[in-house]
């Protein structure tokens, strides 16, 4: 909440500057952003470094099933992501991402780039460099934005109900403590288990829409108190107490 309000105090305040300087409240000036700001229109057919950082913001809105590649390459199924994002949040969904649609994604997000409900800290409760995984440490908290993005459209999708994390990126060393798997997700940053509300098969269910290639909830070993969501090349989900 407090995140929420210093950001939107931001835009205020960025908005009476440009008033005062002359330039009034155009579109140019509300989209400035201290962590990330487009230049451009972007549309089917676009490429580039701005593309692949709208995709990390709207990976979280695809099928059932669906992941969404972070190629930089503005396809059709980019545009329909970016759809659902303009659907679930009110704006128009014509798959352009122009000032309406970066505006919001600039309410949602604070200058390190996490989304407003979620934080590097949640997803990683280990060390504080990230390092000691099986990818470089860099890589890891790349991978930990990547999640919290399908997380915060997840939150929004379940009626903006908070989402409770217990455990995200481990190194080797903390994993073992916790006895998990030598092939954990967690291990590469892009995990995440869910506890709290809504239902742990709630989780399971509507993480299927979101992007998530790795679900285990209720019913599979060991996942009877939580649900796990991750990025896993080779998709399996199971959770057989839920359906799944």
């Amino acid at each position: 909440m407090f995140r929420r309000a210093a950001r939107l105090l931001l835009s205020f305040v960025m908005l009476m500057a440009g008033a005062a300087a002359g330039v009034g409240a155009t579109a140019t000036a509300a989209q400035a952003d201290s962590c990330y700001t487009w230049n451009r229109t972007l549309s089917q057919g676009a490429s580039g470094g701005d593309v692949t950082q709208l995709q990390i913001r709207v990976a979280g809105w695809v099928t059932s099933g669906e992941r969404l590649s972070y190629d930089g390459q503005y396809g059709a199924r980019t545009t329909a992501a970016v759809k659902k994002f303009q659907s679930a949040y009110g704006l128009a969904a014509d798959g352009v991402a122009g000032p309406a649609t970066f505006n919001k994604i600039y309410s949602l997000q604070d200058a390190d780039c996490t989304p407003v409900h979620f934080s590097y800290a949640e997803l990683n409760k280990c060390n504080s460099d990230w390092s000691g995984g099986a990818v470089s440490a860099a890589t890891a908290k790349s991978n930990a934005l990547k999640t919290m993005w399908k997380l915060e459209a997840m939150r929004h999708a379940l009626g903006d109900v908070p989402i409770t994390i217990s455990s995200g990126f481990r190194s080797r060393a903390c994993n073992n403590a916790v006895g998990g798997s030598a092939t954990s997700r967690h291990l590469y940053g892009d995990a995440a288990d869910l506890t709290g509300s809504p239902s742990f098969c709630r989780l399971a269910q509507q993480s299927r829409t979101h992007g998530f290639s790795e679900i285990l909830g209720p019913g599979y070993p060991g996942h009877n108190d939580h649900t796990h969501v991750a990025f896993d090349p080779s998709p399996y989900w199971s959770a057989p107490s839920c359906g799944i």
